[in-house]
């Protein structure tokens, strides 16, 4: 208990430190640069800003509110990395659940390491370290690694030394990338596993891929089914695709928007005489409210 009420101390003292404009700390060479790169400081949450680069999109708010109860009780177990923006002021590498959890209770200050990085390092240490994490879904781990290849312009060879994975594993996850964007959506949303989506990932056009997708959330497919059923296409070419040559050019045009407005695959009936009928599939209660608040937001 009295180590850590020294390190508690140490850490407040740093921060003053940082607080006095002659000290002013921008690279490793400069005055103090020692005391406080690498080092667990106080620092108030309101100098702190959100990194651009975080990969994470996606932030639960239920597990949130769960880790804020933790923070209240036990407080900030594993401080926050931060990099040295300007005078008193740091952006996020990583650890914005817990910068969340801390400013949804009313806290102050939390522990941080300090980082002294420029752009490309720390979107490189944001990347990397956010794709250690194991609660990220799959697909914002292959945009991590779409990012690391188009902005740091590391291979897939230099990528595996950074994370520690095999070209293999990197590869299957970028190819996830191909699949329709509700797909990917479902996928995020766990309607369907990694696995399915890399069966899935074996049909080339998007139209299909959407036809195999409803298929396995309807009839709640395993991922060995899936495999079959792709097979299945690749022999017969007789996947049932949507007849959409025989809808009216304003169906056709609109009937994408409404799929990606409701992140399912939108059926458009239009008869003879001109009447038709949108069907908006759901998969569970949960995606049904989902559904309902995007129509009572477009009110």
């Amino acid at each position: 208990m009295a180590k850590a009420t020294q390190k508690q101390a140490l850490g407040r003292g740093l921060s003053a430190l940082l607080k006095d404009p002659s000290n002013d700390i921008k690279s490793v060479q400069d005055k103090n640069a020692d005391k406080v790169v690498g080092n667990i400081i106080e620092l108030e949450l309101d100098v702190i800003e959100i990194n651009p680069f975080q990969p994470r999109t996606n932030f639960n708010e239920e597990t949130l509110r769960e880790l804020a109860s933790s923070i209240k009780e036990l407080g900030v177990i594993q401080p926050i990395t931060v990099r040295k923006l300007d005078f008193n002021k740091y952006q996020l590498v990583s650890g914005e659940r817990r910068y969340r959890a801390s400013k949804l209770i009313g806290l102050e200050t939390i522990p941080a390491y300090i980082r002294i990085a420029n752009d490309q390092e720390s979107l490189e240490m944001a990347l990397v370290e956010n794709i250690q994490r194991q609660d990220l879904d799959p697909i914002e781990i292959a945009l991590s690694y779409q990012r690391l290849i188009d902005e740091i312009n590391l291979t897939q060879e230099q990528m595996s030394d950074r994370v520690g994975k095999k070209r293999s594993t990197i590869a299957n996850y970028l190819r996830l990338l191909k699949l329709d964007p509700i797909i990917q959506t479902g996928m995020r949303d766990g309607f369907i596993t990694m696995g399915h989506g890399r069966a899935i990932i074996n049909i080339e056009d998007q139209t299909n891929q959407l036809d195999i997708y409803e298929k396995i959330i309807t009839n709640q497919l395993s991922v060995r089914d899936t495999e079959a059923l792709v097979k299945n296409y690749h022999t017969t070419k007789k996947v049932k695709i949507s007849d959409k040559e025989e809808l009216p050019s304003f169906v056709k045009n609109g009937v994408k928007d409404f799929s990606e407005y409701f992140g399912h695959k939108i059926t458009v009936k239009v008869s003879k005489n001109g009447k038709g009928a949108i069907t908006i599939p759901f998969h569970s209660e949960e995606d049904f409210n989902r559904i309902k608040k995007l129509v009572q937001s477009a009110k």
